[in-house]
């Protein structure tokens, strides 16, 4: 495990903030993957909510957002629920020029695509998400989804791939279909009935969490949510990141 240290560097007697480069390089996804490497990113109060007032962003930081534009910066795909679509206002991913050339390096594309999990297909095919990509959207759904939103849903420029036989989607179906299509390095941002779905089913590899330094009270949900598993899965930890309060935490499934 990497040790703990601070985000912004001290070594040098004055505060640095670490490079993008840098970050990528301690985020960096395994080499040489043969199938889709799931990780998980999400940020949790010290009370264990994983939102307040029904949104993240007031758990979060600079640095936490940082580590997520680098997290993004890196994946293939950005897997992500429908609820967590509508609440967050999702837009496309864009492309960063401080990435350009480690992705380029890695085959990828200049940014990654959104892959949105939805059941019922009930999403707003207006919005820029699916209107004006720079890599077309897709829309992770089952056999029995309304076939009028479907059709919606390519009418307005999105991939829709089936992966479940029923209503919704299977977890380890829908990270098969997507390695198929070259997107292997996968990031899921919630949210947490999606991520528990996906934990439950043991397709996630690994989870980069964010303890914000902050207590909500409250009933707010946690990081994920769903029946839970009838014994436990561990992980181990991979790293470990400071800055003012906040620990950035990295670990991986055993």
């Amino acid at each position: 495990m990497r040790r703990l240290l601070p985000v912004t560097d001290q070594t040098s007697g004055e505060d640095r903030e670490w490079s993008l480069d840098e970050l990528a390089d301690a985020y960096a996804y395994p080499d040489a993957l043969q199938g889709a490497w799931l990780r998980a990113n999400m940020v949790s109060s010290l009370d264990g909510a994983a939102q307040h007032d029904g949104r993240s962003q007031p758990l979060s930081s600079d640095t936490d957002m940082r580590i997520f534009g680098t997290l993004r910066g890196l994946a293939d795909a950005v897997v992500v629920g429908a609820e967590t679509v509508r609440l967050e206002g999702y837009r496309p991913a864009r492309a960063r020029e401080a990435f350009a050339e480690r992705r380029a390096a890695a085959g990828q594309g200049p940014a990654p695509a959104i892959a949105v999990v939805s059941a019922s297909l009930k999403l707003d095919f207006t919005l820029p998400l699916f209107t004006e990509p720079l890599v077309p959207t897709l829309v992770l759904t089952g056999a029995a989804a309304p076939p009028e939103r479907v059709r919606e849903a390519e009418k307005a420029g999105a991939e829709v791939v089936v992966a479940g036989d029923g209503p919704g989607v299977d977890p380890p179906r829908a990270l098969r279909a997507l390695a198929e299509r070259g997107l292997r390095r996968l990031l899921t941002e919630g949210g947490p009935r999606m991520l528990g779905q996906f934990a439950a089913s043991g397709v996630l590899d690994e989870l980069c969490l964010t303890v914000s330094p902050t207590l909500t009270v409250g009933d707010a949900q946690r990081i994920t949510g769903g029946p839970g598993l009838a014994v436990p899965a561990r992980f181990a930890p991979t790293s470990v990141l400071e800055e003012a309060g906040f620990l950035f935490t990295r670990y991986r499934r055993i």
